[in-house]
C-alpha cells in the first residue's frame, strides 16, 4: 500500500501529464491573459496606480476561474469512480489544491510580466508586488478548487461556480488589492502584518473545509 505522500504525488503528477496532453487549453488561457492585457491597453494606455492594480487583480480572477474550472470539469464520472476506488478523497482533493496552486503560480508571474509590458510598470517595489501576486493566487486557487469540487457536482457547474464564487471572493479581492496598494508607494503602509494573518486564515479556512466538505460531495 502506498503511503498518502505517493498517493497525492501520483494523482499531481496525473493531472500534469494530462493538462500537457490537453496542452490547447492551456494555450488557451495563456492567449486569453495576453489578449486581455492587451485590450487594456488599447483602452486605457497606462491607467494610474489604482487602476492598475484593480486591473490586475480583476485579470486574476478570471484566469483563476478559467484555470481551475477544467481541473474538474476534464474528470468524467467514471475516472472519478476509478479513482474513488483507488485513493481516499482527501487526498484526491489535496493533489487538486497543489496542482491547481501550482497552476496559478504559472498564471500569476504570466499575468504579471503582461502587464507590466503592455500597461508600464508604476511599481516601487516590484519583489514585494510579486510575492502579493504570488500569494494572491494560491488563496484564489484554494477558493476555487473548493468551488470546483462542490460545482462539479451539478450539471450547471460553470454557472455555479460563479453564482457561489462572488460573496466568498469579494473579501479576499478586497484584502489583495489592499494588500498590494503598499507596492505602488515608497512609504510602508500600515496594518500590513493584520491583513497578511487575515489571508492566511481564510487561505487555511479554505483548506480545512475542503477536506472536510469533500468526502462527502464524492459519495454522491
Amino acid at each position: 500500500m502506498k503511503s498518502p505522500l505517493s498517493q497525492i504525488a501520483a494523482l499531481v503528477k496525473k493531472d500534469l501529464l494530462l493538462e500537457w496532453r490537453q496542452r490547447h487549453a492551456l494555450f488557451g488561457i495563456l492567449l486569453y491573459v495576453f489578449s486581455t492585457v492587451f485590450v487594456i491597453n488599447l483602452m486605457v494606455k497606462e491607467p494610474e496606480d489604482k487602476m492598475w492594480n484593480a486591473m490586475f487583480w480583476v485579470v486574476q480572477l478570471f484566469v483563476c476561474v478559467n484555470a481551475v474550472a477544467k481541473s474538474f470539469m476534464q474528470e468524467s464520472r467514471g475516472r472519478l469512480l476509478y479513482f474513488y476506488s483507488l485513493v481516499h478523497p482527501r487526498y484526491f482533493i489535496t493533489a487538486k489544491l497543489i496542482y491547481n496552486v501550482l497552476l496559478m503560480l504559472v498564471f500569476s508571474v504570466v499575468t504579471l510580466v503582461c502587464c507590466l509590458l503592455f500597461l508600464g510598470n508604476p511599481l516601487s517595489h516590484g519583489l514585494y508586488f510579486l510575492g502579493v501576486a504570488l500569494l494572491g493566487g494560491i488563496s484564489l486557487s484554494l477558493l476555487f478548487t473548493m468551488l470546483a469540487a462542490i460545482a462539479a457536482q451539478a450539471s450547471q457547474n460553470a454557472a455555479l461556480m460563479a453564482i457561489m464564487g462572488f460573496p466568498l471572493i469579494m473579501p479576499i479581492l478586497m484584502l489583495l488589492s489592499n494588500i498590494s496598494q503598499s507596492a505602488f508607494a515608497p512609504v510602508v503602509q500600515p496594518g500590513l502584518a493584520g491583513m497578511f494573518l487575515l489571508l492566511a486564515g481564510m487561505d487555511v479556512l479554505v483548506i480545512a473545509l475542503a477536506l472536510i466538505l469533500f468526502p462527502f460531495l464524492w459519495k454522491e
